[in-house]
């Protein structure tokens, strides 16, 4: 829920946003994959797992690093922009309330899914995909250069 309020909030006032504090979606861009950055390496410095007893609450743990930036960060924010420019206000929506309700369901049954991997097949996987997060966050960092410059 939270992720498709944070989405449509961008869709509609993004711009705006931005805007008033002098920032280019560039600069958004780079924050956020600096971001992705630091809870990658986070996580792949971690020696425990993520359902240890003494982790943070469920509420943080699913509303600060899994909707921001995870699900709502400088991409998904970027093509949501994009994308009411470009398609308009329905079809903008309807894909955002599309891609969620897909995140959502695979959340739903990751304890399922846990019990099938085990701990340690969930950790390997949660060290992989770290990783994968580490290397998207370097290129959104160095795509936000990249722009940067560009229109420098």
């Amino acid at each position: 829920m939270v992720g498709v309020i944070l989405l449509l909030v961008f869709a509609f006032l993004g711009q705006e946003i931005l805007n008033i504090f002098g920032l280019s979606i560039f600069s958004f861009e780079i924050a956020g994959g600096i971001l992705l950055l630091i809870v990658s390496v986070r996580i792949l410095s971690s020696s425990r797992s993520t359902y240890d007893e003494d982790v943070e609450s469920p509420e943080s743990l699913g509303a600060v690093p899994i909707a921001i930036p995870l699900l709502v960060g400088p991409g998904a924010i970027t093509t949501t922009i994009f994308n009411l420019q470009a398609y308009g206000n329905v079809v903008t929506i309807v894909a955002v309330l599309v891609v969620l309700a897909i995140t959502w369901a695979i959340l739903r049954f990751i304890n399922e899914i846990y019990r099938i991997l085990g701990k340690t097949g969930a950790l390997v996987i949660a060290r992989a995909m770290a990783l994968l997060i580490a290397a998207i966050a370097v290129q959104y960092v160095l795509n936000g250069i990249t722009h940067f410059i560009a229109t420098a």
